[in-house]
């Protein structure tokens, strides 16, 4: 699917309600992807008609709680807005147009320091044009990706933080995030890139991906980090750069394949070498594709040939550790099974031996999301010390 620039890009949706059926019986109500936004959408299961129930001209992503009947119980946030729950009621039928009442909490208001905090930042949603896309490419793949910028009221004098999701075939939404947060709060700006391969932009852009890891993908976090740069929106001099997974796939690479252009990384159980990965990973299937594209599935066996592991090495982080010289912190779970822990002990290994400044912290009982709230405050909290370090300079 190749959607034009603001159309339906396809159903990109995490769960569905238990019921989620209007009384007619036909149409269902759920929550999807589009673009850098999670929106809610209307499925008329009869007339395949797809209409989008949340407000067309918000850059906030919305969410569907419950259904009253024919209403919708929803909520929205931002990346500098706390979650907010709303009423939605049809009004016109015929135009597919909704009208939303805010719902008043009892959770209480935040305090006036998280409020100052909140509104000297604000957030805005970026189109980044390919740069010289190529003929082989998909028309879909050609479309500009997006990048979420949260900005400081003083953007061009504070540091900036590049955030990258993993997946590689997630997204990074604008919806509220503590961890993001927690890092805007310190007076960083940020600058999520959503680049091509998330969801959320048509299937074309994101079967883009599968064979081009490590070249793709960097050139389109460059891509987005250039614009900001050249439109005065950042001081280059101050760019970090934090990513779990495929993102500290992308951390890795970009301090190796950009170093003089991040002053500080932090990698969550990233992705430094997938000629290691392969042997060890709950999902070998996964490395191949990825390396070799669709036709990975093809070349796929629990003993890869010597090939296969060349190019495995030729497209991971690690073949490019000579060129690296930025401070790096890595986040690692001992039982991540996903991307083993051998991952990121080699590759911050390899950074001691050539004398650049790496720290590793390790999680005993945690996997591959180290998501356990103790382990995700403590990682978030050093990845904001670590930065302060190193920023502050």
């Amino acid at each position: 699917m190749c959607p034009q620039d603001g159309c339906f890009p396809g159903l990109y949706c995490f769960g569905l309600l238990r019921d989620p059926w209007l009384s007619d019986g036909r149409t269902m109500i759920l929550s999807s992807v589009w673009g850098s936004k999670e929106v809610v959408l209307s499925v008329n299961v009869a007339s395949c008609k797809v209409s989008r129930v949340s407000p067309q001209d918000s850059d906030y992503s919305w969410n569907v709680l419950a259904l009253d009947k024919n209403n919708v119980l929803a909520v929205s946030s931002s990346l500098i807005t706390l979650p907010q729950i709303y009423y939605g009621f049809e009004v016109s039928q015929a135009e597919s147009q909704w009208e939303w009442q805010e719902v008043s909490t009892p959770f209480p208001k935040p305090s006036d320091k998280i409020s100052s905090i909140v509104a000297e930042h604000e957030f805005s949603i970026l189109k980044i044009p390919i740069s010289n896309p190529s003929d082989k490419l998909a028309n879909g793949a050609k479309l500009p990706f997006e990048a979420i910028f949260v900005s400081h009221k003083d953007s061009a004098i504070c540091p900036t933080i590049v955030v990258l999701h993993g997946g590689p075939h997630s997204v990074y939404p604008s919806s509220y995030s503590k961890s993001l947060a927690f890092l805007f709060s310190q007076g960083y700006n940020l600058l999520v890139v959503n680049y091509r391969g998330s969801l959320g932009f048509g299937e074309e852009a994101l079967q883009s991906l599968p064979g081009n890891i490590g070249s793709q993908d960097v050139n389109d976090v460059l891509t987005a980090l250039d614009l900001v740069i050249k439109r005065g929106l950042i001081d280059p001099s101050k760019v970090a750069v934090v990513g779990g997974s495929h993102g500290g796939f992308l951390t890795t690479h970009l301090i190796g394949q950009a170093p003089d252009t991040f002053v500080a990384a932090a990698a969550r159980n990233p992705v430094c070498n997938l000629s290691l990965m392969v042997g060890t990973t709950d999902i070998p299937d996964w490395c191949f594709v990825e390396i070799y594209g669709k036709e990975g599935k093809n070349y796929f066996s629990e003993s890869p040939s010597v090939d296969d592991l060349r190019q495995f090495y030729q497209k991971s982080p690690i073949a490019h550790i000579s060129k690296v010289k930025t401070p790096t912190l890595f986040l690692l779970g001992a039982q991540d099974l996903r991307v083993p822990v051998s991952n990121g002990l080699q590759y911050a290994r390899a950074l001691k031996e050539r004398g650049v400044e790496s720290k590793t912290i390790v999680f005993p009982e945690d996997i591959h999301g180290i998501d356990k709230p103790q382990s995700d405050f403590e990682s978030f909290l050093n990845i904001g010390v670590w930065f302060k370090k190193h920023l502050s300079k």
